[in-house]
């Protein structure tokens, strides 16, 4: 994958980090790729459709099956701004994504070598990764969220 290419994917990935921010969301944004070409976007939304299922990568792929009309996502690169967790990761798995691009580690859920690595166990498909892009500033932006509820409790 091209350097160029690769940041401007995770910045992409990050812009919508940012609107789950400004919408009292935990800030993971995910983009996916195809051919160079943007297919579809998503941002955490689980606090507001009360949902365990809406995470970042789950909304991208979902809306990338719906615009491609496949679950089969073989040609595609997903960039997300926090290391998926065991249920985006499985998803990943199961669209076929051949590559994952992602900014912060999850020392608490990780499912991409932080916490285990779904992607290296004996399925039937294996994603490449490529960790830590952008990631102190991922990374920032998720401890910066993390401050403000704190902040908001404690008051």
């Amino acid at each position: 994958m091209d350097s160029t290419f690769i940041e401007s994917g995770m910045r992409e990935a990050l812009r919508h980090a940012r609107l789950a921010f400004e919408e009292g969301e935990p800030p993971v944004g995910a983009a996916l790729y195809r051919g160079g070409a943007l297919v579809s976007v998503g941002r955490n939304r689980r606090e507001k459709r009360q949902n365990a299922l809406w995470h970042a990568e789950l909304e991208a792929i979902h809306g990338a099956c719906e615009a491609l009309g496949s679950w089969r996502l073989e040609d595609c690169t997903l960039f997300v701004t926090l290391e998926p967790c065991p249920m985006c990761a499985g998803a990943v798995i199961s669209a076929r994504i051949p590559s994952v691009v992602f900014g912060a580690r999850d020392e608490r859920a990780g499912a991409c070598g932080s916490v285990l690595d779904l992607f290296s166990e004996r399925f039937g498909h294996r994603p490449a990764v490529l960790a830590g892009v952008l990631g102190d500033e991922c990374a920032e932006l998720l401890t910066r969220f993390f401050y403000n509820i704190r902040q908001e409790v404690e008051t």
